[in-house]
């Protein structure tokens, strides 16, 4: 029971960093840029004094360290810069399908034959991606703000590729988060316009908790759910979004976006839980 409610909390907390981003950008409380570079600072500060209490050691130096914060920092700049228009629940759908569809077309790119199960889950998944990016989908959604989330998922979806294999990935996290910092400070702070109390703390909350926290809370649960069952599961994650965005935002879901997301979660439940094709084609 205990691994339910722990599971499903950071669920939760993933969709949260889209409704909170949305709140702060789309709410005028702080502009895209400065809730970025803050995020991020408060998400290396939470994951390190998380890594100092539980007495590990920040793993500066990795055959994945350079890759990751430079992917890290291109998904944080694109995430904030596509809530300016993009909703919530939108966003969510949108990073979700691109960061999986990279995902299996690395895999499958890269060796693992897809089997015919596979293949069809990704072509139902890609039609509802496309629905999503379908103009006026979202109501408040622009070509600007879907482009900026795909540059955001194809960022995220680089940064967990690169990730595969860590040893210790809460000491690579932390390490990727500060080392990420200086590149998101640099990129982005000339762009730094305003920002008030609220935006702040919105900045610091999703930075610290939903993000630094919720990163650290998923690595302890992770190692006890099932090996098919840890994909499966976040396919909830952008249906909170969107249910997150239209009940606190007031965001609302247009029978397209339902069918999108319909189509992207039942399409990616397909594929992952299928067994891949055995044997090389010679």
């Amino acid at each position: 029971m205990q691994l339910v409610v722990l599971t499903a909390l950071t669920m939760v907390a993933f969709a949260s960093n889209s409704v909170l981003t949305r709140l702060a950008v789309d709410g005028g409380h702080i502009d895209p840029s400065s809730f970025a570079i803050i995020r991020v600072l408060a998400g290396a500060a939470t994951l390190g004094a998380v890594l100092v209490l539980k007495g590990g050691r920040i793993r500066w130096v990795g055959r994945s360290r350079a890759v990751g914060c430079i992917s890290l920092a291109v998904y944080m700049a694109g995430f904030s810069l596509a809530y300016l228009t993009l909703d919530a629940g939108l966003g969510a759908l949108i990073l979700f399908g691109v960061v999986q569809i990279y995902m299996f077309a690395q895999s499958a790119l890269t060796g693992t034959h897809p089997s015919p199960r596979q293949l069809f889950g990704a072509a139902i998944a890609f039609l509802g991606l496309m629905l999503a990016l379908w103009p006026g989908a979202g109501g408040q959604s622009d070509v600007m703000g879907a482009g900026f989330m795909i540059v955001a998922g194809i960022g995220w979806a680089i940064y967990t590729v690169s990730g595969r294999g860590e040893t210790d990935p809460l000491a690579a996290t932390t390490a990727n988060f500060i080392l990420c910092l200086p590149l998101t400070a640099g990129a982005l702070f000339w762009f730094a316009e305003h920002g008030s109390l609220i935006g702040w703390g919105l900045a610091i909350l999703c930075g610290g908790v939903t993000s630094g926290l919720g990163y650290a809370l998923w690595y302890s649960v992770l190692p006890r759910l099932a090996q098919n069952f840890a994909p499966v599961v976040q396919l909830s994650v952008p249906i909170i979004a969107l249910l997150g965005g239209a009940l606190l935002l007031g965001e609302g879901i247009s029978l397209l976006v339902a069918l999108a997301a319909a189509l992207v979660v039942c399409g990616i439940a397909l594929a992952i839980t299928a067994e891949p094709k055995s044997g090389q084609e010679g």
